[in-house]
């Protein structure tokens, strides 16, 4: 985890960033305990800047505060996730119809460069690398549609679905099924068919809900279903 803060930035916001960051790449694996007084000194900084951090995640659904007791990383809360997806795929299915419609090349140039980056990942086997250029493929839409504080949102409300993708992502075939569809999303953008990027949006992200049970047969201690 980064514990070094920019000193001309607030401390808070640096510390939600970090904490969030450790929990979603489960480099704070879900049920540790987290230690006020320990994360303070870690980031030289005072109880109350990490208390205010705390507080934030746990509004996010990613810790859990717990009056006279341990503060812990919640567990992975898949009913949470189906939410969080629900509201993630009924956008991005409209943004893609936006993106079909205008069929800018800019864009099209742009995410056909991040899928690229995707392809080296993923024959490196980086998969928290390759999981961020997933989602900067994604993030790329919301901007081109003119959507950016929407992604924002999305962003708030999808920590447990990132947990579970990072869960995932290292399956078999998973990384290739990932860039098949960037891929079939990218040429409906480009072939201006409105409707085969909708369905192509509505195929691409259902992948990781659908096997919750194979997950939680992997981790069972890490989800609640």
């Amino acid at each position: 985890m980064n514990t070094t803060l920019d000193p001309t930035r607030h401390a808070a916001p640096q510390v939600v960033e970090a904490l969030r960051a450790a929990i979603i790449s489960l480099e704070l694996e879900p049920g540790s305990a987290l230690d006020r007084g320990e994360l303070a000194q870690r980031f030289g900084v005072s109880q109350t800047p990490v208390r205010d951090a705390l507080m934030r995640l746990s509004e996010e659904g990613l810790v859990i505060v717990r009056a006279q007791s341990t503060t812990q990383v919640s567990r992975i809360d898949v009913p949470a996730a189906r939410e969080a997806h629900f509201l993630r795929r009924s956008i991005e299915i409209e943004i893609a119809r936006l993106l079909a419609l205008s069929h800018d090349p800019a864009v099209i140039a742009a995410l056909r460069s991040q899928l690229a980056r995707q392809v080296d990942l993923a024959v490196s086997k980086d998969y928290p690398a390759f999981i961020a250029a997933d989602k900067e493929f994604h993030r790329l839409m919301y901007v081109a549609a003119g959507l950016p504080r929407l992604w924002a949102v999305v962003t708030r409300m999808s920590g447990h679905v990132d947990r579970l993708r990072l869960l995932h992502v290292p399956a078999e075939g998973k990384a290739e099924s990932i860039m098949t569809g960037h891929q079939t999303i990218l040429e409906a953008i480009e072939s201006g068919d409105a409707e085969a990027a909708q369905h192509a949006v509505r195929d691409h992200l259902t992948g990781t809900l659908a096997s919750v049970d194979e997950i939680q047969q992997r981790y069972p201690e890490y989800l609640i279903l």
